[in-house]
């Protein structure tokens, strides 16, 4: 059985894709001399929070995935993050693929909410890999990658938010039923609002002068006794 050996040596985030998405750099190592005619992987990523420290920032961002600091011992788990195919040409003893990652800025997915919390440092990737392997010298011959085939890798958190600042500069992301989304529409439509952002602040800005004006505490003491005056036999 070919071995194969996996190390990333880069992340770069691709300005020119559709959505936001990640590009590793990929190298694959095996016998000098040992050719190979294709490689169909599988590439799983995921997240390894217990690997690396937090500021305070960061803790509190993190609060909703993973609770109080008391408890990380037992919740810093693993995190899914990304699972791609890739597709290697032939090559002989060693080459560099890209690992085309799309990824989501959806903030209910957990490993969008965990990097977007990072404020500095790396993120603690491990990168793991089957797949087939088309060898032989002469002809075909057909073998598995090994599941136990890994690859840790630190990417820098900047290269996240760069990515997100991309293709969502200055702005977050909110999913709602479509239940909720007709009824944002209608009132948006009925007040002529032109974005949803305006629909949003009319919203918070009605909801704002709705409240009641908190009560007034020498008021308050001053009817107090009056009440336990009517009680009193």
């Amino acid at each position: 059985m070919t071995d194969f050996a996996f190390a990333c040596t880069g992340v770069r985030a691709d300005p020119y894709a559709a959505g936001p998405t990640l590009v590793f750099r990929l190298r694959i190592t095996t016998a000098p001399d040992k050719r190979v005619h294709a490689l169909a992987l599988r590439c799983q990523i995921r997240i390894e929070p217990a690997r690396r420290g937090y500021g305070t920032g960061e803790a509190a961002a993190l609060h909703d995935l993973f609770g109080e600091r008391a408890r990380w011992g037992n919740t810093l788990q693993p995190l899914q993050f990304a699972q791609v195919s890739v597709m290697v040409p032939s090559f002989t003893g060693e080459t560099e693929t890209d690992v085309v990652v799309p990824c989501s800025y959806d903030m209910d997915i957990a490993s969008g909410r965990y990097l977007s919390a990072l404020e500095e440092g790396e993120a603690p990737l491990l990168m793991l890999f089957s797949g087939t392997a088309f060898t032989g010298a002469g002809g075909f011959q057909v073998e598995p990658v090994p599941w136990d085939r890994e690859a840790p890798f630190k990417m820098p958190a900047e290269v996240w938010h760069e990515m997100v600042e991309q293709h969502f500069p200055g702005c977050g992301w909110l999913r709602l039923p479509r239940d909720t989304m007709a009824d944002l529409l209608a009132y948006r439509s009925r007040h002529a609002l032109a974005s949803w952002e305006a629909t949003v602040r009319s919203l918070l800005d009605a909801a704002s002068t709705a409240e009641p004006p908190p009560p007034d505490p020498a008021w308050a003491g001053a009817v107090l006794p009056r009440a336990a005056e009517r009680t009193a036999p």
